[in-house]
């Protein structure tokens, strides 16, 4: 686990320093409609792709028993499934363009619709790469991938492709995915293939395409709505601030559940075990997730600034409103790995499906009748609380036979911490809020001395101690 989280790690941290490049040049070039309108069809592509994988991709990852043949054919329903959702999101750009009222939807459509057929036929090779823990590959591969299409993007929008620019990340992205998945493990392509093999993981893929069918739904339905019932432009504010928000999630928690989910499923009939280590990995997101959170919560006005520039201002008090659900947000993100681990893809959608609920009528009613974006920020912001609560109560009890009070109590030093930055960075940022660089630099080194004190004299972690193995590991790995 720990090599695949190094290697995950690089992969992230490399990454989002492209990403912060490339947005910020991309925010300063492009207006903040042109983001909005993009985001609905990087939406509604997400949601296709969904039906794309069918749960496919962690039942292979899940499954000991499939066979050369299986795995063959359950690429060749991949391929028709990609051809024919590919096709009815280039017939249905009209309709898209109709309900957002927006002409411009019917071209990035039709374009993304090219995205969505290869996104589909990587679902297997994406799969079988991380059932054999071929992190270092994935990082590689997709830092590689990051850079180019990050400068290829810059380059059009110099030249004045618009919103055009903004498309070549996810389709030169999933093209050159499979290019590396094919030089690396090429699937063979059958035109009449057997159902047998799916049949073999139905019982295990379903439930994850339920649960991520329901899961889209949460995840995504805010911005559609908002670009329904509100303005485009109020979308691009929304959506630069969730982008934003969201980097430190997918850059730390991302790094590693990816890896919990084919390593942890070795104690798939443990649950005593398999509760143990989650309720570390619990331990060590809640250090990193309650300071981060609140640090963030202070630096909204310097991060958006300096990074997007002060036409972006809109975007500060929706960030800050949003930053405040980046602990729960980053805790609740591994649960999926270990419904997956234990074997109870079942619940997990069950668990999905009510916190759906709470989330799209939250979205719902804020949006409809408080039209702001900032309704909606806090709205998520609630119904994030509830879901937290609700959903370790079911993973605890269910599916890892487990009291929930020992992760509970995991989360007290890291939310005493929290607490503690808040206050200095609050008592002491008049004197330092004159300047926007200097306020961000010492708001970052007061969080860092703060966590330091909190973590070594609670006793959570000898930091001296993790530090030095990691440079050993470093090292190690560039020996070998």
């Amino acid at each position: 686990m720990v090599n695949g989280v190094f290697w995950t790690a690089i992969q992230k941290y490399s990454g989002i320093v492209v990403q912060l490049i490339v947005s910020a040049v991309l925010a300063r070039l492009l207006p903040v409609e042109d983001f909005g309108i993009v985001a609905i069809a990087i939406v509604l592509i997400q949601f296709l792709t969904i039906f794309a994988d069918m749960g496919v991709g962690s039942a292979i990852v899940q499954n000991k028993n499939l066979s050369v043949r299986d795995l063959n054919d359950i690429y060749s329903f991949t391929v028709y499934a990609g051809i024919v959702l590919s096709v009815l999101f280039f017939f249905a750009a009209d309709w898209v363009a109709a309900f957002y009222d927006k002409s411009a939807l019917i071209v990035i459509c039709r374009i993304l619709s090219v995205n969505l057929f290869f996104l589909a036929i990587n679902v297997v090779p994406n799969a079988l790469i991380l059932k054999d823990k071929k992190f270092k590959f994935i990082a590689k591969r997709t830092l590689i991938l990051q850079l180019i299409s990050g400068v290829i993007s810059i380059v059009f929008a110099y030249k004045g492709f618009g919103l055009y620019s903004l498309l070549i990340s996810p389709i030169f992205t999933a093209i050159g995915v499979f290019i590396f998945n094919y030089r690396k493990n090429p699937q063979r392509f059958f035109i009449r293939f057997c159902l047998a093999p799916l049949k073999k993981i139905f019982s295990f893929s379903f439930y994850q395409f339920l649960f991520s069918f329901i899961n889209y739904f949460s995840r995504n339905m805010d911005k559609l709505i908002i670009g329904k019932y509100l303005t485009l432009s109020d979308l691009g504010y929304y959506e630069k601030s969730y982008r934003l928000m969201m980097l430190p999630m997918e850059n730390v928690t991302s790094v590693i559940t990816p890896v919990m989910h084919p390593v942890l499923t070795t104690l798939q009939n443990d649950k005593a075990g398999l509760a143990t280590h989650y309720n570390k990995i619990i331990k060590l997101l809640a250090t990193i997730s309650f300071p981060l959170g609140i640090l963030l919560y202070f630096l909204a006005t310097e991060i958006i600034r300096i990074v997007f520039g002060n036409q972006w201002d809109n975007s500060i008090p929706v960030f800050k409103i949003l930053t405040l659900s980046l602990p729960f947000q980053m805790i609740l993100s591994s649960t999926g790995a270990i419904y997956k681990a234990a074997g109870k893809t079942n619940w997990m959608f069950y668990n999905g499906l009510s916190n759906s609920i709470f989330t799209v009528a939250g979205f719902v009613l804020s949006a409809y009748y408080f039209k702001r974006i900032e309704a909606v920020a806090w709205s998520w912001n609630i119904s994030l609380l509830i879901n937290t609560f609700v959903s370790y109560l079911i993973l605890y009890k269910i599916a890892l036979k487990s009291s929930i009070v020992t992760m509970i109590k995991t989360m007290f030093y890291p939310f005493i911490n929290a607490v503690l930055i808040a206050w200095t960075i609050e008592s002491t940022q008049h004197f330092y809020a004159f300047n926007m660089y200097l306020s961000l630099i010492v708001k970052v080194l007061i969080a860092l001395l703060v966590s330091y004190l909190c973590v070594s004299l609670s006793g959570q972690y000898n930091i001296k101690e993790m530090v030095k193995q990691g440079l050993e590991y470093i090292h190690q790995r560039k020996g070998n």
